[in-house]
């Protein structure tokens, strides 16, 4: 940072202040708001030759606005929002809708034809769709960075407007067809559609328009606004912006690629192809709602092949991500093998998923521990990243536990998410089955494992794997250690005099930091843990489960190989899809190359 120059203050000819206020300086202006319109009100004229702020007032000086978190309805039987869904899931039972790649508001074919399967139900398809070539992929990149040059002219109060319309038609008309695909394409239960596809969808598009919006109200000290002004604005990214979207969450689908959007950036969509169905709904009402056309562009893709491609184009800007650690480690390195084919150098921001965990203290609340980790670990299939996959018991409490946990368990219906008392579904599709399946026959013949509940699975119907309690005698069994990512959670019994050796183990077990939770009533032990398990998990709970972070509130991601922890759902994730520029505007001249202690 260069050294501050002290301008002479002198007064000039031809300069006043409106209304004979006095100068405006940084302290007397109230911190959360922007400083722009006092400086303009202020400054008048300054010699004959000023002119007046480069920076037009729409970049910086924003409309305000609160934001609350989207309520998430009952749905009890005779309840409008019950009606509406089921109405909606009945419209849909029985079609196969063709969705098109869509680049720049146009429709295209190709011959690599696939489908999308009800997971509950995979002899009933929800979507026919069509990868996209290398050529169409490339199509959409120039078409994206020609509707850039409108798109990031647009004044951000615009932007903001019309998401926050997409948001408040999301809310009521669209509510039951989002969560609609969502149970029938992804295999979620009513609740478990209901808090992603509407309202944490809805939370992300309010809150980080809201987070944009107070992104502008911080501006640089100006001392002396009528000599040197000091500005702040945010441009959109250079290049265009790859986004590649996951099944498990609609939500995190339409964030990451409509979210850069806000900045004035654009995007190549690549949904997952077992999320069909629910993304291009979403691509449909922000296209109802009046959105440009080739801003964002819906690429159904293979993967290795769209990330060839956009590894490969030198306008790439940065990758959005959210998957697994090979797809993203994969990614990585192409960007860093075509670093130098780049104009600037590409944001990588991605999440992972993790071996998420419950740590079990003696003096934890053994009701709190079973119905926690019973809904951790197998709401949505064990399915969401942050899912509980492993815990750690101490002996004292494990006979009641296990016990709680057996009896729960018999209580859990799994069957088709069309039935309102299913409490969890199939997995998501055919190689999950497979993996899943797989632990759990390691489990059934390994010397270290014990199946305390669960350990069957059918796929005659339906992708279905019973919820399954695994027992282990080792924290070095890969059913403690690896991701699963589906309905098997494996439990360590240690001894209660170890309850601080084990706490201090936790993050040697696995090479993820995502989410982690402590149910414990001793304070000091608590105290202490905290400090250990700092780096373990991005996400941190005590006495609550690992699961169920809400956008504004819990701002979420996790470091190791769970990803670049840049938190959506909080005040930092819109900096990464924005370019600041510092300004810096002189309104007095300079006529002396001397400072005045060189003068004798």
């Amino acid at each position: 940072m260069r050294g501050r120059t002290d301008w002479p203050l002198v007064r000039l000819e031809g300069f006043r202040l409106s209304s004979s206020r006095p100068l405006i300086h940084l302290a007397m202006l109230p911190t959360t708001k922007t400083i722009s319109a006092e400086i303009r009100r202020t400054i008048h004229k300054v010699g004959a030759r000023a002119i007046s702020s480069v920076v037009p007032k729409s970049d910086i000086d924003l409309k305000d606005f609160k934001v609350e978190n989207e309520p998430v309805l009952g749905y009890l039987p005779g309840s409008k929002e019950r009606e509406e869904l089921q109405s909606a899931l009945n419209s849909l039972v029985d079609v196969t809708e063709d969705i098109p790649i869509i680049i720049g508001g146009k429709e295209y074919r190709t011959e690599h034809v696939q489908y999308q399967v009800m997971p509950h139900d995979h002899q009933k398809k929800v979507a026919k769709f069509y990868w996209a070539t290398p050529e169409l992929i490339n199509k959409a990149i120039d078409t994206s960075l020609k509707a850039k040059v409108e798109w990031e002219n647009v004044p951000i109060d615009e932007k903001i407007d019309m998401f926050r319309k997409v948001s408040d038609d999301m809310s009521t008309k669209y509510r039951a067809m989002l969560n609609a695909t969502t149970m029938l394409g992804q295999a979620k239960t009513v609740i478990q559609a209901e808090i992603d596809s509407s309202a944490e969808l809805i939370d992300f598009f309010r809150f980080n328009t809201y987070f944009a919006k107070e992104l502008h109200s911080y501006q640089p000290i100006s001392e002396d606004p009528s000599q040197t002004l000091n500005l702040m604005r945010y441009r959109a990214l250079e290049g265009f912006i790859a986004s590649v979207t996951p099944f498990n969450f609609t939500a995190i689908a339409g964030n990451l690629a409509y979210t850069p959007a806000v900045m004035g950036n654009v995007t190549l969509w690549k949904p997952s192809d077992t999320a069909i169905l629910s993304n291009y709904l979403i691509y449909k009402i922000f296209k109802e709602a009046g959105f440009p056309d080739g801003v964002v562009n819906f690429l159904p893709s293979d993967g290795p092949v769209f990330g060839k491609t956009v590894t490969a184009h030198p306008e790439l800007a940065a990758i959005n991500f959210t998957g697994s650690v090979p797809t993203f480690q994969w990614l990585w390195k192409a960007v860093g093998n075509n670093i130098e084919k780049y104009h600037g150098f590409p944001k990588l921001v991605g999440e992972c998923g993790g071996k998420n965990y419950h740590f079990v203290h003696p003096t934890a609340e053994v009701e709190t521990v079973v119905s926690s980790t019973i809904r951790s670990a197998f709401e949505y299939q064990g399915q969401k990243c942050s899912a509980c996959s492993r815990v750690y018991i101490p002996e004292s409490l494990w006979p009641q536990i296990k016990e709680g946990l057996i009896e729960t368990h018999k209580t859990l219906k799994v069957g088709p998410v069309t039935e309102f008392d299913t409490f969890m579904s199939a997995v998501i599709d055919r190689k999950s089955f497979d993996r899943v399946s797989g632990y759990i026959e390691h489990a059934k013949n390994s010397p270290n494992c014990e199946i305390v509940a669960g350990g069957t699975y059918d796929d005659s119907v339906g992708f279905y794997v019973q919820p399954t309690i695994v027992q282990t005698n080792t924290p070095t069994d890969k059913t403690f250690t690896e991701e699963i990512f589906g309905p098997l959670v494996s439990i360590y019994v240690y001894p209660d005099q170890d309850a601080m050796k084990t706490v201090e183990s936790i993050g040697t077990h696995t090479p993820y930091a995502l989410t982690g939770a402590i149910y414990c009533h001793d304070q000091e032990f608590a105290n202490r843990a905290a400090v250990i398990l700092r780096g373990t998990a991005g996400n941190f709970y005590v006495n609550d489960k690992s699961t169920g972070s809400v956008v504004g509130q819990q701002p979420f991601g996790g470091a190791r190989l769970s990803g670049t922890n840049d938190k959506a759902g909080g005040p930092h994730y819109m900096l990464k899809w924005a370019s600041a520029q510092s300004i810096k505007q002189t309104f007095v001249p300079l006529k002396d190359v001397g400072y005045p202690y060189m003068k004798i």
